[in-house]
């Protein structure tokens, strides 16, 4: 991945002339690398900026770790496949006008210190970048999207998820529903460029079932499910009146969560939520679906997702109460779990469709036109994700109570 030929170090010093309001900045040291290995992000490329520099008269050297976030902007194939999505001034939007207001709301109940996402220092909507602090240097990191959470990660993840998600139903309210307008997540109704992505992973999947006698039927179901896929996920996207909607981070999973740990027990005590590309207005069940069939381990998915969505209600109904929405009724319990039902193809999408490629143990063979592509390499990548015995285990044991839920009916 190669440094962007404007990301040079006369722009950074623009950047740390505005964040400081300098009136002189004097650029020491500078070092820019690669955040992520390949096959670890498909939402933009990410680099660690250490940067080593005097600031105004002082002679005490300040030393500072960003992470900046660009736009594929030398990739025609990306940019094309991308742009109907609006993914990057649609974050910008987001961390510059939406976030720090849900910051301030949920000040109203809870202490400074306890943050949710990570602070934006600089945006850019000509160049189409964001850059942030490195919370690495506070001891944030990844949890391995291979090896996936346990409960605790999951605890929190859903505490801060919960918190959100109810700040932004509040703030709709309070501001005359104006988080309503992003209205683009992975299905809408302005486009269907992830069709080629979705429906050929659906189509890999489908024959990898059909040469195994005992899952033929579902192979054959899948299959007929290829006329309707996007007309069954767009109506599941659709916000319900009757439900108190959210602004959904919309792509809640491993990789876009930071955790740090306690350095005794080892065990996480605090999770940063990062990458709003795809965040929009609907039901907060659907980060729920897509979060538990993406990132938690077999054994919580298969023996303790009612515990888990109980859990992420409490934390939501009490938020929404203690901030005093009004809007809509909080729902009860059953009322919320009816929801989750109504919206449960996403868990099925996100299982079936999505997980193979997050688990994908072989991350430097993957690039973006190997996802979304359907050209021979292509289709061969596909074929193998479902070769992976993580992606086969998760079949065995979702498929047959997706089918029972009428998930794979084309008729749905």
């Amino acid at each position: 991945m190669d440094t962007p030929q404007w990301l040079t170090e006369q722009y950074l010093e623009e950047v740390l002339y505005r964040y400081h309001d300098a009136k002189a900045l004097n650029i020491l040291k500078l070092s820019i690398n690669p955040a992520l290995a390949k096959g670890e992000n498909f939402g933009g490329n990410l680099y660690k900026v250490n940067i080593h520099y005097l600031l105004n008269d002082s002679k005490e050297i300040v030393i500072r770790n960003f992470i900046i976030k660009t736009a594929y902007e030398n990739d025609e194939f990306v940019v094309e496949k991308l742009k109907p999505y609006d993914i990057f001034n649609r974050e910008i939007s987001i961390y510059k006008e939406v976030l720090p207001k849900l910051k301030l709301i949920l000040k109203e109940i809870i202490s400074d210190d306890d943050e949710i996402f990570t602070e934006v220092i600089f945006s850019d909507y000509e160049r189409q970048i964001l850059i942030f602090e490195d919370v690495s240097v506070k001891g944030y990191t990844m949890a391995s999207r291979v090896e996936r959470l346990d409960s605790d990660h999951v605890k929190l993840v859903l505490k801060k998820l919960a918190r959100l998600h109810a700040a932004s139903a509040v703030l709709n309210e309070r501001e005359n529903k104006s988080l309503e307008i992003y209205d683009r997540g992975f299905f809408n109704q302005y486009t269907d460029t992830y069709k080629t992505y979705f429906v050929s992973n659906l189509m890999a999947c489908a024959r990898f079932l059909n040469h195994l006698p005992k899952y033929a039927k579902y192979a054959e179901k899948l299959f007929a499910l290829k006329s309707n896929y996007m007309n069954i996920g767009l109506k599941c996207f659709n916000p319900c009146e009757n439900h108190v909607n959210v602004l959904a981070h919309g792509d809640v999973w491993t990789n876009n969560l930071m955790f740090r740990y306690d350095s005794i027990t080892g065990k996480p005590v605090n999770v940063l939520i990062i990458d709003f590309q795809y965040a929009f207005w609907g039901s907060p069940t659907l980060d729920l679906h897509h979060f538990f069939n993406t990132s938690l381990k077999e054994t919580l998915r298969l023996n303790r997702l009612d515990e888990h969505f109980q859990d992420y209600y409490n934390h939501f109904a009490e938020t929404l109460l203690k901030l005093n929405y009004s809007s809509k009724s909080i729902p009860s319990l059953r009322a919320f779990c009816l929801e989750v039902e109504q919206k449960r193809f996403f868990a099925f999408h996100s299982a079936v469709v999505i997980q193979p490629v997050m688990i994908n143990e072989d991350a430097n063979e993957v690039d973006f036109k190997l996802v979304w592509g359907e050209d021979e390499h292509a289709i061969n990548f596909k074929n193998n994700l479902y070769k992976n015995e993580k992606v086969q285990n998760v079949l065995r044991n979702l498929l047959p109570a997706f089918d029972n839920k009428g998930l794979l009916e084309v008729d749905q």
